[in-house]
C-alpha cells in the first residue's frame, strides 16, 4: 500500500480522504489544510490525523494529493515533487501552461509521477464507448450547470469546458490547428457562459459550450465518424452508438434502411453498450497506483493535463 497524504479538506478533499482511506492500494497517512477552523472540523469528525504543516505531511507521504484552490496547485506540486513524492493534482493542472510545464520538467528531474484529476476519462458511460470512437471528424459537447459559487474564480473554460477539452484531446489523434473562443460573464467576474471551436490539422473539427448558470445540468458529447454516431451521457451515464452498414441480402421487415442519392442503401443498427457502475475519483485515484507500482504512464499524464490546459488557455485567449 502506498503512504498518501492530502492537501485540501474542502468539498471534495473530503470526497479523496474518503475514498483514500476506503481504499485497498492506499494508507491515508493524513491531511493538511491552513484553513485551521474547518481542518479541525473535518478531523474532528471523521477521525483523519492532522498534520500541523505540508512538509510534516509530505515527510510521511510516498504520494501528494492535492485537491487545493487552483491558484496554490504549482506551489503545492512543487514543494511535494521536490520532496520526492507522487503527485495526483485535481484539474486543472495549475493556473498557468508555463507553471504546468514547469511542474511536468520537475516530475522528470525527480523521477516522480503524476496524474491530473480528468475524472471523466473514468466516467462508465465514456470508458464503454471508448474503444468504438474511431477518428472521429464532428465533436459537439455541451456541459451545463446550475449556478453554484464554489469555482467561480476561474472561467467557466477551466471549471467546466476543460473536461470535454481533455476528452476530445484523448479521442482525436492529431495536432490542434486553430481554436476560436467567446464568453461572456453574467455573474462572476471571469466569464460564466463559453462557447469555442477546435481544428484539428487532419480535418475534425470540435464544438463546444458550456455554461454555469444554466436551469438545468446537463454533460453531453456526441462523435461523428465514418458509418457511425456515438452520443456520450455523462450525467445519467447512458451510451449510444448509432452504425450504418451494409443492407444485407434479406433484410428484416422492420430494418431501418437509408438510401442516398447515387442508390446506395444503408442499414441502421442501434447499440447501448452496458454501462457498469463505479466511482470515477476511486477509480483514477487507484489507476494512478497502479501506474506507480508498476511503473506505467498514468491514464491522464501531466503532459496530458498540461495540453487540456494549453487549449483552455487559447480559447480564453479569444475572449
Amino acid at each position: 500500500m502506498l503512504k498518501a497524504g492530502v492537501l485540501g479538506a474542502g468539498h471534495l478533499g473530503k470526497i479523496h480522504l474518503r475514498l483514500l482511506q476506503q481504499s485497498e492500494k492506499y494508507e491515508l497517512v493524513g491531511f493538511f489544510d491552513p484553513f485551521t477552523e474547518n481542518a479541525t472540523k473535518v478531523a474532528e469528525e471523521f477521525g483523519y490525523k492532522l498534520f500541523d504543516s505540508i512538509d510534516e505531511l509530505m515527510a510521511a507521504c510516498e504520494v501528494i494529493d492535492i485537491v487545493t484552490p487552483t491558484l496554490s496547485h504549482f506551489d503545492c506540486a512543487k514543494k511535494a515533487i521536490e520532496n520526492g513524492c507522487h503527485v495526483f493534482i485535481e484539474k486543472p493542472i495549475t493556473k498557468t501552461v508555463s507553471e504546468a510545464e514547469a511542474i511536468c520538467a520537475l516530475a522528470d528531474k525527480h523521477q516522480v509521477k503524476g496524474q491530473v484529476g480528468h475524472v471523466e476519462r473514468f466516467n462508465p458511460a465514456f470508458t464503454a464507448v471508448r474503444e468504438k470512437i474511431n477518428h472521429p471528424m464532428f465533436i459537439e459537447t455541451h456541459r451545463l450547470a446550475e449556478f453554484n459559487p464554489r469555482g467561480t474564480d476561474v472561467p467557466v473554460v477551466l471549471d467546466l469546458m476543460i473536461h470535454d477539452i481533455d476528452i476530445i484531446l484523448s479521442v482525436v489523434q492529431s495536432n490542434v490547428k486553430n481554436v476560436h473562443g467567446s464568453g461572456i460573464s453574467v455573474i462572476s467576474e471571469t466569464p460564466d457562459i463559453a462557447n469555442a471551436r477546435i481544428e484539428f490539422e487532419n480535418g475534425c473539427v470540435a464544438n463546444l459550450t458550456a455554461s454555469r448558470i444554466s436551469m438545468k445540468n446537463m454533460r453531453k458529447s456526441r462523435f461523428f465518424q465514418k458509418d457511425a454516431y456515438i452520443s456520450v451521457d455523462f450525467l445519467e451515464k447512458v451510451a449510444e452508438v448509432v452504425r450504418m452498414k451494409e443492407v444485407p441480402e434479406n433484410p428484416d421487415d422492420f430494418a431501418m434502411i437509408l438510401q442516398n442519392a447515387e442508390g446506395i442503401k444503408k442499414q441502421i443498427y442501434f447499440d447501448n453498450p452496458a454501462v457498469q457502475g463505479n466511482n470515477a475519483i476511486l477509480d483514477e485515484l487507484e489507476t494512478f497506483a497502479d501506474a506507480i507500482q508498476q511503473d506505467t504512464t498514468p491514464i491522464v499524464s501531466l503532459r496530458q493535463g498540461t495540453e487540456a490546459l494549453r487549449v483552455a488557455q487559447q480559447i480564453i485567449d479569444c475572449f
